[in-house]
C-alpha cells in the first residue's frame, strides 16, 4: 500500500472481559499492523490485561468502569501522545474482521478522507450474519435521521470499526464527549460540524455469544441518546443554541 511505512498506524482496542476472543482478534490482524497496538482494559475480571501483556500489547487499565466512550478517550489521547498518524479502533471481541484494516486506512493514507468507517450495510447480508431484525431496522432509521440532520450521506453511523487521521482527532473535542456508547455518534457530529471528510468501506460482522452487543433495553436508551445528539447538533448549526464541543479545538 502506498506510503504505509511512512505512517504510524496505531490500533486501539477498547476491552472488557475479552479473554476468550482477544487472541482470535489478534491473529487476524495483518502482520504489518501489529507493531503498535494499545489496549485499554475497562475493569475486566477475566484476566484480559494479563493476556494482552503476554501478547506484547501496550496495556492501560481502568480500575473502575469508565464506559465505552471513556475507554476511547484514553485510547486516542495515548495514541496521539505516542505519535500516531492514523488511529484504528478495533473491538477485541472478534466481531469485526481485522483483515479489513488495510482497506480501512487506505483512504486516509492517500489523503482522500479524515475518517473511514466500516459499514455493515455496504458489506451486505447483515441479517444473514446474525444481526437481530430490531437492531437492523433501528440502524437504518437512526442513520437516515443522521443523514437528514448532517446533510451528508453515510450508510451506517453505528459501526465500531473505524479509522481516524491525526488531523481528525486533533480537530474535534472528543475529550468532552459522553463516556457511554453515544460517544461514537458525538465524534461523527463533531467531524461533520468541523467539515472533515468521511469515507466508508464494506465490512461483515459476526454475532455470537462472546461478541459484545448491548441488549434491547440499553439499545433503546442508546437510540434516544443518538436522537439527543442530533437535536443538539441541529440547534448548534442553526445558531439557536451554542454548543462548544461541536466546534474545533
Amino acid at each position: 500500500m502506498n506510503n504505509i511505512n511512512e505512517k504510524k498506524i496505531v490500533l486501539c482496542l477498547p476491552a472488557r472481559n475479552v479473554s476468550k476472543t482477544l487472541h482470535l482478534t489478534l491473529d487476524e490482524i495483518p502482520e504489518e499492523f501489529k507493531k503498535h497496538i494499545i489496549l485499554v482494559d475497562n475493569a475486566s475480571h477475566d484476566g484480559t490485561p494479563q493476556l494482552a501483556r503476554e501478547a506484547g500489547l501496550k496495556v492501560i487499565e481502568h480500575e473502575v468502569d469508565r464506559g465505552y466512550g471513556g475507554s476511547q478517550k484514553t485510547l486516542y489521547t495515548t495514541a496521539l501522545a505516542d505519535g500516531a498518524d492514523i488511529v484504528v479502533m478495533l473491538h477485541p471481541d472478534h466481531q469485526y474482521d481485522a483483515k479489513v484494516i488495510p482497506t480501512l486506512v487506505k483512504p486516509i493514507i492517500l489523503g482522500e478522507a479524515d475518517a473511514v468507517f466500516g459499514s455493515r450495510m455496504l458489506g451486505g447480508h447483515p441479517l444473514e450474519g446474525g444481526m437481530p431484525v430490531w437492531k437492523y431496522n433501528a440502524n437504518i432509521f437512526l442513520t437516515a435521521a443522521a443523514n437528514l440532520v448532517f446533510q451528508r450521506y453515510l450508510t451506517e453511523i453505528h459501526s465500531g470499526f473505524r479509522a481516524y487521521s491525526r488531523k481528525y482527532l486533533e480537530t474535534v473535542q472528543f475529550e468532552k464527549n459522553s463516556n457511554n456508547f453515544v460517544f461514537d455518534t458525538e465524534i461523527i457530529a463533531q467531524g461533520m460540524s468541523c467539515k472533515l471528510f468521511f469515507r466508508e468501506v464494506p465490512i461483515v460482522t459476526r454475532y455470537f455469544p462472546e461478541a459484545s452487543s448491548i441488549n434491547f433495553r440499553h439499545s433503546v436508551v442508546y437510540g434516544f441518546g443518538i436522537l439527543g445528539v442530533l437535536v443538539r447538533y441541529m440547534l448548534h448549526k442553526m445558531k439557536i443554541r451554542h454548543i462548544a464541543h461541536f466546534e474545533a479545538k
